[in-house]
């Protein structure tokens, strides 16, 4: 696919540093993802949340990138991929990330999410597993959830959701409001405090004041709230089973999605291995980069997990 060179050079000088790492922008279909690539071999995809975009993963990408080509998309309305006015169900996202593998040539890829980006990984696990190796979901629940007590014993802490997703007083915030994303957000729910400099505080922020990128922001969580959250707890998904050999890697000291949430999985007998990190909070990669690589490199080297949840 063509590179804009124009877009691109006016954006470099924003860009988190990695060396190596070459970027373009992907068309699929009149919406433009931007791409981080690094290294050759097998597909390995990684999907970051929010409030965050690929570089969330600069630190893990020449390590992964010694094995694998190691392929960073920016969702829909993040980072430096199209902010379109609609389109943020999770479900369209999946729909997304294949027409990105399509575009890309990539039939079958090991993949790795954490927050929204896991959520979307687990849909895309559901909905086409044969292209999916071995998934890896950092700090997300599986999308099995039912109105039970664990469930609503754990709602308050989506508080932050209802924020956001609420009308005017959520793109203010974002706009507005760098505060609310720096400290509130990302410092107030770390462990160790320091995991995230002040330089990258700073860039996650600064992007959502962007109006189409805070307009996204809104409509992710409005979406959920109000289009997605009840058909979920409906049982929505709970016809399919999940075939894909995953491991879901969790800092329970999560302030906003509780390991609650993690009971009640539908997966084939040896599909899903959990492990609770127990010295992290919700963002895992910042907080325990090695945990986090070496129990994905152990996780990727063997054919199939072999662990049942823990």
């Amino acid at each position: 696919m063509k590179r804009d060179e124009t877009t691109f050079q006016a954006w470099d000088e924003s860009f988190p540093s990695v060396a190596g790492v070459t970027h373009r922008l992907v068309d699929i279909g009149g919406l433009r993802l931007h791409v981080a690539e690094l290294g050759q071999g097998e597909p390995l995809v990684l999907l970051h949340g929010w409030p965050q975009h690929w570089g969330m993963w600069r630190l893990a990408l020449p390590q992964f990138a010694e094995r694998f080509r190691v392929v960073c998309p920016d969702l829909r309305g993040f980072g430096w991929s199209d902010a379109p006015r609609t389109g943020y169900e999770k479900e369209q996202l999946t729909s997304d990330l294949l027409a990105l593998f399509d575009a890309l040539g990539l039939e079958r890829v090991r993949l790795m999410g954490h927050d929204w980006g896991g959520w979307v990984g687990f849909l895309l696990c559901l909905r086409q597993p044969e292209r999916v190796q071995q998934f890896v979901a950092l700090n997300i629940p599986h999308p099995w959830q039912r109105l039970d007590w664990p469930l609503l014993s754990a709602m308050w802490r989506f508080w932050y959701q209802w924020l956001i997703a609420s009308p005017i007083l959520g793109r203010w915030l974002l706009q507005h409001q760098p505060g609310f994303v720096r400290s509130v957000i990302l410092r107030r729910s770390l462990v160790r405090k320091q995991a995230f400099s002040n330089e990258e505080l700073t860039q996650y922020a600064t992007q959502l004041q962007q109006p189409a990128r805070s307009r996204a922001s809104v409509q992710l969580y409005r979406s959920f709230l109000l289009r997605e959250f009840v058909p979920l707890i409906s049982g929505r998904y709970r016809s399919a089973k999940l075939r894909v050999p995953t491991l879901v890697l969790y800092g329970t000291r999560d302030i906003f999605v509780s390991a609650r949430l993690l009971r009640g999985a539908q997966a084939e007998p040896g599909a899903l291995t959990v492990e609770l990190a127990p010295q992290s909070g919700h963002f895992i990669v910042q907080e325990c980069p090695e945990l986090v690589l070496e129990r994905a490199r152990a996780f990727f080297a063997r054919e199939r997990s072999a662990g049942g949840v823990g």
